[in-house]
């Protein structure tokens, strides 16, 4: 209260026997009496009665009038139990608030760090561009030395035949002048005698200037400077939620000449897979020589990249991973090539009667079913198995089948040898579909399909390997091996080349 409050708080009779003191001489215990002083009820007539109930329903504090009065169905309780239930409601409530402080204030933390991280990249990108641009400039006034150097000594050596043909023609000249003064003073004076003693020097001297062979005029080459690329755009900033120390690499050890493949896995700071457009994925796969492998990249649109390759040699292969100019930790990684490992698979006989003893001429393996066919020269049949072997059927024929192969239609064509060379075509289920042409061929010996159907057969009698038409109809190619009597046993076509055993 002020002074004026307090003098009238004295002479009023309600507030007279007040307790007052002065706010500088206020103690502890006067301030907890004020907070623990009960608390008394504002209704009509019950001005001296204290609230000391609650009321539940109404969610009010009330006196003992009230609770009889106006609250007399409602579930009333002390203040103290309610206050202390409430006390603990509140508690847990406050205990709540507090976890929730402790998580804003991490995650203040954590903005804090981030905010500050961003600032660290874009002023270590900032210095990385200027870096770049300052060894650029670096490197093109060192190329604009050079070129004025190598302008110089061009312009030297183009000088010097410039200046070496005029001094001929001048020295040309100087003696055509001499000669023609000298010829037009004896004119002028026109003495008989000396006319008759210098006619014959005068004219052979005129001979032999005129006669001299002209000097070529020299034409300097024509000088251009080629700017072979404009400097439209050195690099560019790359903007991306991809975070590249969280990025992955999947890989596995691989075999010589088998198309192989390195996987890349672009995530973002929270370790989840994300794509962005703008992402710059390079992979330099090196051998053990250093030589650099050729990669192909395949963009799956949802952040894995994958990485073809094939190698060709075996050994340890380094492969390294930059996502957006920034390596992969662990980068780089190490690949083990190793040799097709070649292991026993199973092993199966032939079926049925037989009159001699086999022999196996041939075996194709369809690569449609995984059929396996054997051609038995001895017996004149070709047997047919499953992929694990199991008998299927066979096919008779009047000769002994001395090689068979199947297309990719999954049809076997056999080459029948005897008295009537024959190219016979049947199913998969051996029967007999028709004969295919062989006009181009006097003494076949062994046959095979390249990947496009055109048939490769080897040929005893004439020495050469013969490319014929997947109908057999057309010769397309005819080879020998140079230097060489011996006839050809084998051909097959593998990469663009034909392989020939003699």
């Amino acid at each position: 209260m002020c002074g004026s409050c307090f003098q009238s708080h004295q002479r009023l009779k309600a507030t007279r026997d007040h307790r007052n003191v002065l706010i500088d001489k206020l103690q502890a215990q006067d301030v907890q009496e004020l907070i623990e002083r009960p608390v008394i009820c504002s209704q009509q007539y019950h001005e001296d009665q204290a609230l000391d109930f609650y009321c539940e329903d109404c969610k009010v504090l009330i006196c003992l009038k009230c609770s009889i009065v106006r609250h007399n169905r409602h579930l009333v309780t002390d203040t103290r139990k309610a206050a202390l239930e409430q006390k603990m409601q509140m508690t847990e409530a406050l205990a709540k608030l507090k976890a929730e402080i402790l998580l804003y204030e991490n995650e203040i933390k954590k903005q804090t760090e981030l905010k500050d991280k961003n600032v660290t990249d874009i002023m270590n990108a900032e210095k990385k561009m200027t870096d770049s641009v300052e060894e650029w400039i670096r490197d093109l006034r060192e190329h604009e030395r050079k070129m004025k150097q190598t302008f110089r000594d061009i312009y030297e050596a183009e000088q010097k035949q410039h200046e070496s043909r005029l001094e001929n023609l001048e020295l040309i000249t100087t003696q055509l002048k001499s000669c023609v003064e000298r010829g037009q003073g004896v004119l002028e004076r026109n003495i008989s005698a000396e006319i008759l003693e210098t006619n014959h020097t005068i004219l052979q001297r005129c001979d032999e200037l005129m006669n001299a062979r002209k000097p070529d005029r020299y034409k300097s080459p024509y000088l251009n400077y080629l700017v072979k690329k404009k400097f439209d755009t050195f690099d560019q900033i790359v903007v991306t939620k991809t975070d590249s120390t969280m990025c992955l690499a999947e890989y596995d050890e691989s075999e010589i000449g088998e198309e192989s493949n390195v996987a890349v896995v672009t995530r973002d700071s929270e370790g989840l897979q994300c794509y962005e457009l703008d992402d710059q994925i390079k992979v330099d796969i090196l051998t053990a020589e250093g030589d650099h492998l050729k990669t192909e990249l395949q963009d799956s649109k949802d952040g894995k990249y994958t990485v073809m390759y094939t190698p060709h040699c075996v050994g340890q292969h380094s492969v390294e991973i930059e996502v957006n100019g920034q390596p992969l930790t662990g980068s780089p990684f190490v690949v083990q090539i190793r040799r097709h490992d070649y292991q026993f698979s199973f092993k199966f006989g032939l079926e049925g009667n037989r009159a001699r003893e086999p022999w196996i001429s041939d075996i194709a393996v369809s690569d449609r079913t995984g059929m396996i066919a054997v051609a038995d020269a001895a017996n004149k049949r070709i047997q047919l198995f499953s992929s694990n072997g199991k008998f299927k059927t066979q096919i008779k024929l009047d000769g002994g089948p001395s090689s068979v192969a199947f297309t990719d239609c999954g049809d076997l064509l056999t080459l029948v040898s005897g008295d009537n060379n024959k190219l016979l075509l049947f199913s998969e289920e051996g029967q007999f579909i028709k004969h295919i042409c062989d006009k181009h061929l006097k003494e076949p010996c062994r046959l095979s399909i390249a990947s496009d159907g055109r048939l490769i057969i080897t040929d005893h009698a004439s020495n050469e390997v013969k490319v014929l038409s997947s109908d057999g109809n057309d010769q397309l190619v005819s080879m020998t091996a140079p230097n060489c009597d011996d006839f050809p046993k084998c051909a097959a076509y593998h990469q663009k080349k034909f392989y020939v055993s003699y």
